[in-house]
């Protein structure tokens, strides 16, 4: 079963945030739009890239009222090492989860029981706490955050605009159809 347009199930954990450590859970995200970027592990090849790029365009995501959430298996004190000890993650002002417990992969269905270790997994939540994104990636295939951007502002303006529909390669501003008979076999 797809966990599209599901509601996330209720979770608590612990997050390196700015500093400090911060408790995170079904109930901090709601009421807002969040993303969830779930990567293998700290120290490792693919994830910080993925990681800076998402620092890179955090302003962006911050400007549409999103909050990003990356999150691994590690503990948030691994996350503060790796925050302390790498240049491109010394970049990262969003929270960054550990999910030592493995409670979080498990319930957005990423997790690698064999390696304890979460699929490169992507997800767009919307403040009713529904994925309206997702998208799992082989851990080695990084992701593109203007990619993601995009698709965010795809949910937002779908959810905006009721009816209407973002096609392929949609940018913010284009011209969106409206699902009708007058448009069948007419695209």
């Amino acid at each position: 079963m797809s966990l599209i347009n599901t509601t996330i199930k209720p979770f608590k954990a612990t997050a390196y945030h700015n500093g400090k450590f911060v408790e995170v859970s079904d109930q901090t995200v709601a009421g807002k739009w969040s993303v969830f970027v779930f990567y293998p592990a700290d120290f490792t090849f693919v994830c910080p890239t993925e990681l800076e790029d998402l620092a890179d365009h955090y302003a962006e995501f911050q400007k549409l009222g999103v909050e990003v959430y990356s999150v691994s298996t590690d503990t948030h004190f691994a996350h503060k090492a790796w925050h302390d000890t790498s240049d491109a993650i010394k970049k990262v002002n969003y929270p960054m989860i550990g999910d030592p417990t493995h409670l979080l992969a498990r319930n957005f269905d990423v997790l690698i029981e064999e390696e304890g270790v979460a699929l490169r997994g992507t997800f767009v939540v919307n403040p009713a706490g529904e994925i309206k994104v997702l998208e799992i990636h082989d851990n080695g295939i990084g992701r593109d955050a203007s990619e993601l951007l995009r698709k965010v502002k795809a949910a937002q303006y779908v959810a905006s605009h009721p009816g209407e529909v973002c096609p392929a390669k949609w940018e913010e501003g284009a011209k969106t159809p409206t699902p009708s008979l007058d448009l069948v076999g007419k695209i």
